[in-house]
């Protein structure tokens, strides 16, 4: 089993990036309030941490704060291809030092606090107000949007 206590403080903080970089990656695709994605970014961590004892590495993941990268990015898509590399770099240290169950766990997680954060109520709210509003099509590009970015991290999760 790995845990912390295998990774040096550099890489322990990589791995703690990844997931609230997902997470980060699908806020900025929605329009939507970053608050009510924060919140369930946040539940996603406290459902995980109630799955304890299934990975030692995973609930020393949901145990600690969510670390993000505090770099501020220039474009939304600076921002999602550095969240996407931190994730690809995240893994790539996993695949070395941790088992496969360990790492597929890691990947499940992140992906299920992703889907989460896409679809939190208060999103589908805000999106049902703005197709209410007569403004459609920004409901859909909306939508397209976060379809591309789910789909890439999905693709990121399938490696």
């Amino acid at each position: 089993m790995t845990g912390k206590a295998d990774l040096t403080p550099e890489e322990w903080e990589l791995i703690l990036e990844g997931p609230p970089s997902a997470g980060l990656i699908v806020v900025t695709a929605q329009r939507g309030g970053t608050i009510r994605e924060s919140i369930a970014m946040g539940k996603a961590y406290v459902e995980a941490r109630q799955e304890h004892g299934e990975s030692e590495l995973l609930d020393e993941i949901v145990s600690a704060k969510p670390e993000r990268d505090h770099t501020r990015y220039h474009s939304v898509e600076e921002l999602k291809q550095a969240g996407l590399q931190h994730l690809r770099d995240a893994v790539e240290l996993l695949e070395r030092k941790a088992t496969a169950e360990e790492v597929e766990g890691y990947r499940r997680f992140v992906l299920t606090l992703a889907e989460r954060v896409e679809g939190s109520p208060g999103e589908r709210r805000a999106s049902q107000r703005r197709g209410a509003g007569g403004d459609h099509g920004d409901l859909c590009e909306s939508r397209q949007h976060r379809a591309v970015v789910s789909s890439r991290l999905l693709a990121w999760g399938s490696r």
